[in-house]
């Protein structure tokens, strides 16, 4: 029963199973994927290790459109300091809602990334650290904001409006 030398197909098979084997163990990324909210847009980013590339839509950071908006998705890299994203690469991939929704997510998505990145990659008590960071300064970093548009109701204009009687 465990000799298998009698049976060159399975020795084949085995062989070919242990280089699968070997090969999955040296391709294991260190990556993490988390997503940021805001309304209806929604911003998925993707960071493993790497040397501090940071990209939404397949584009530089410093690209993002609008201009005046820009700084907001900056924010978590200038709360944290370079040196927390000097070691991994984030790329973010955006859709739906408008400019701003997608800038808010984006920056959520990001900073989501990198403690989750922190957590399963380096060690707690610099996750902790950073989360606690995050927190202090904006609370929408890291938890998504519940709020949507209210739908429109019969008898009226809008979801509130009613006409005068």
């Amino acid at each position: 029963m465990g000799n298998f030398s009698d049976h060159p197909e399975i020795l084949g098979h085995l062989a070919r199973f242990s280089l699968i084997q070997k090969l999955s163990k040296m391709t294991t990324l260190e990556a993490v994927q988390t997503y940021g909210r805001k309304k209806t847009a929604t911003a998925v980013a993707h960071c493993k290790r790497g040397k501090g590339l940071i990209k939404i839509n397949g584009s530089p950071i410093h690209l993002v459109e609008p201009e005046i908006l820009r700084f907001k998705v900056y924010e978590p890299i200038l709360i944290l300091g370079l040196d927390k994203f000097k070691h991994v690469d984030i790329r973010v991939r955006v859709k739906g809602g408008g400019h701003t929704s997608q800038i808010y997510a984006i920056r959520q998505a990001i900073a989501k990334a990198i403690v989750a990145y922190n957590q399963k990659y380096v060690d707690e008590a610099t996750k902790k650290e950073i989360k606690e960071i995050l927190i202090r300064y904006d609370r929408t970093l890291l938890v998504a904001d519940p709020r949507r548009c209210e739908p429109k109701k019969f008898g009226g204009k809008g979801a509130r409006a009613r006409g005068t009687f």
